[in-house]
């Protein structure tokens, strides 16, 4: 029975903050100023967090590694990738499946741990991620299954990623000619689908009305912050520029120049400000 308009899944009333990682706490491998700070304003006030990320080719054990080069030391617990998100929609999909798989570690380590069978040998699904190993033998082994009746899904729709030599191929990239092929859609896990921001909330067990989302990027970050729910803060230390952001219809609740600006303690949601 639910009372005083309280939801089932109300399991917390802690501010929790989702913030995504390039663009707003590293561009490339230099730190963003003050970010170090925040991530220690976050430590001291007990707030929960993830980085959320659309990177599935890192296991959160190496995303950990690559933050504490930078400065900035936490746990693998506090990052929650679309390899994760992927992983967690099919388990709740199904109790158990296969696939083919085009992904680095990261990716195939989450799947296999929620009990998945890796195989080209007709696989239930043809999932599709960030990868080294990417040729065209797997495009046409991909492109086959599916015609033969396998279910496409991949990890994020990014079409570039970020590198210090410049941008790169990003899964939205690589499942492009398989959708030529087949005429068939890839359904993404990843940002800008409030599913991943729902199972990353799920996952440190807090209500919407007290979730952050922190991101550069309108078409991700803040889209997929909006509709999760989340009280959603764009900074402008990425990709996203003020004259950018004005052209969408929907709009941030917060801009900040840089996460260094926002003070955990006394942001307020969306769902307080309406109260006031």
């Amino acid at each position: 029975m639910v009372h005083n308009n309280v939801l089932p899944d109300d399991l917390s009333n802690q501010k929790a903050f989702f913030i995504d990682m390039d663009g707003v706490i590293n561009k490339g491998n230099h730190l963003i100023p003050g970010a170090a700070e925040f991530v220690e304003k976050l430590k001291a006030g007990n707030y929960k967090f993830l980085f959320i990320t659309n990177n599935s080719y890192f296991t959160p054990e190496e995303l950990r590694d690559r933050l504490a080069d930078l400065g900035i030391v936490v746990e693998p617990e506090h990052f929650y990738t679309s390899a994760m998100a992927t992983a967690r929609f099919l388990k709740y999909q199904r109790k158990s499946f296969s696939a083919y798989v085009i992904g680095g570690k990261g990716l195939k380590k989450e799947l296999e741990a929620v009990g998945v069978t890796l195989t080209n040998n007709k696989p239930d699904y043809v999932i599709v991620g960030e990868t080294e190993e990417y040729d065209y033998g797997k495009i046409i082994e991909a492109t086959f299954l599916i015609e033969e009746g396998a279910k496409f899904i991949a990890t994020n729709p990014d079409i570039t990623g970020p590198t210090p030599r410049g941008p790169v191929p990003a899964c939205g990239a690589l499942v492009a000619p398989i959708e030529k092929v087949t005429g068939v859609k890839a359904y993404f896990l990843g940002k800008p689908n409030p599913a991943m921001m729902y199972w990353a909330r799920k996952r440190l067990k807090v209500h919407t009305m007290n979730s952050f989302m922190i991101g550069d990027r309108m078409d991700t970050d803040i889209v997929g912050g909006l509709e999760a729910g989340m009280t959603c803060c764009l900074v402008l230390s990425g990709v996203t520029t003020l004259e950018i952001m004005n052209k969408y219809p929907y709009q941030p609740d917060y801009i900040f120049n840089s996460i260094a600006d926002i003070d955990p303690d006394n942001i307020i949601s969306r769902w307080d400000m309406k109260k006031g």
